[in-house]
């Protein structure tokens, strides 16, 4: 394969499979994804350190059973905080860090209170929030909590006519969505948003109809497993190889044409460990590919794994950067702290 090294105001261009040149990398962001805590002290005290290792963003996630048969069907830990008030904390106990959700599911949340909602966050964090929406995908958490589950299809039409909707709320106009599934108008969305034109919005999924979604309207782009079985477990990670990565991107990449170059890329990390390097990376690479069915050198390039020293997951993440383009990489508050050298190294770069 070719490479191009081209300048660019926005760092390197990276390239394809195939070596053709797709468009600028962004600086690299790291965030934080956490949405467990026991006290309110205990969650100021994450959302702080998070802030202090130099993290991007604070995301929590938007799921609402808690122990029980829908847990333990589903494979997804328990959230212990509902995700927009302890936005609205996180906010209030910090002051840089951005404000976010991987990601909200419209489905769980009245669109046009969630919209307000929306441009409340944004004016209480002084312009920090990143607003990510989803079209949900654990089908056993809205049969406990009493909401219609519909076709992937459907659920993903209603999350455009949201993303409509939430456009309209921040661009100063009287606000007309007249869709299948949202009907708002006959007034203007206020607060108005402190980012202009809006703060950024994240369109997340693993399945080819939400990432076209996400390339048509999104400023981020979250790359997530491919969830359609409602399941978290070695299906997901054995889907969701470097191989499909790179289909992933390719469905984004038609559906946003001209802009594609403007989006930016997100992954979560999920199995993220930091180890001495070498052999222990070896080691607890072998360990984790046994445990989901995987060649360890699978394991090791997965788009969701960072396993190894800070100078190796450092060196992974530029390459994949130049692979892919994927420039915000999140990771989990529990490894945070361990993580925080990479931040250190990469941030901005």
């Amino acid at each position: 394969m070719t490479k191009y090294l081209l300048q660019y105001p926005l760092g390197r261009w990276f390239t394809g499979q195939t070596g053709e040149v797709l468009r600028p990398t962004k600086p690299f962001r790291f965030a934080v994804q956490a949405y467990q805590a026991d006290t309110a002290k205990h969650w100021r005290e994450t959302v702080r350190c998070a802030e202090d290792l130099g993290y991007s963003a604070l995301h929590l996630a938007d799921h609402y059973f808690g122990p029980g048969p829908v847990q333990e069907a589903t494979g997804h830990p328990v959230q212990t905080l509902a995700a927009i008030p302890a936005m609205a904390a996180a906010a209030e106990a910090t002051t840089t860090i951005k404000i976010g959700c991987r990601v909200l599911c419209v489905d769980y949340h009245q669109p046009a209170v969630l919209a307000k909602e929306a441009a409340t966050l944004d004016l209480l964090s002084d312009g920090r929030l990143e607003l990510g929406l989803g079209a949900g995908w654990i089908r056993a958490e809205y049969e406990a909590m009493g909401v219609r589950w519909d076709d992937a299809s459907v659920r993903i039409a209603r999350l455009a006519e949201v993303v409509e909707l939430v456009k309209a709320h921040f661009s100063g106009e009287p606000i007309h969505v007249a869709g299948r599934h949202v009907q708002v108008r006959d007034y203007t969305g206020a607060p108005p948003p402190v980012q202009k034109p809006r703060p950024p919005i994240m369109i997340g999924g693993g399945a080819e109809k939400v990432l076209s979604l996400a390339g048509r309207e999104a400023d981020i782009v979250s790359l997530n497993f491919d969830n359609s079985s409602g399941r978290l477990g070695a299906q997901s990670v054995q889907g969701s190889l470097a191989s499909q990565t790179a289909t992933k991107i390719g469905w984004i990449k038609q559906a946003a044409g001209s802009r594609f170059e403007d989006i930016e890329l997100e992954i979560g990390a999920y199995f993220t460990a930091v180890t001495a390097g070498g052999d222990s990376t070896r080691d607890r690479v072998e360990e984790m590919a046994s445990g989901f069915g995987l060649p360890p050198a699978d394991l090791a390039d997965h788009p969701h794994v960072l396993v190894g020293s800070v100078e190796e997951i450092a060196d992974r993440l530029l390459q994949r950067r130049e692979r892919y383009g994927i420039s915000y990489v999140t990771v989990s508050d529990r490894t945070m702290r361990q993580f925080g050298p990479v931040v250190s190294k990469l941030a901005g770069s």
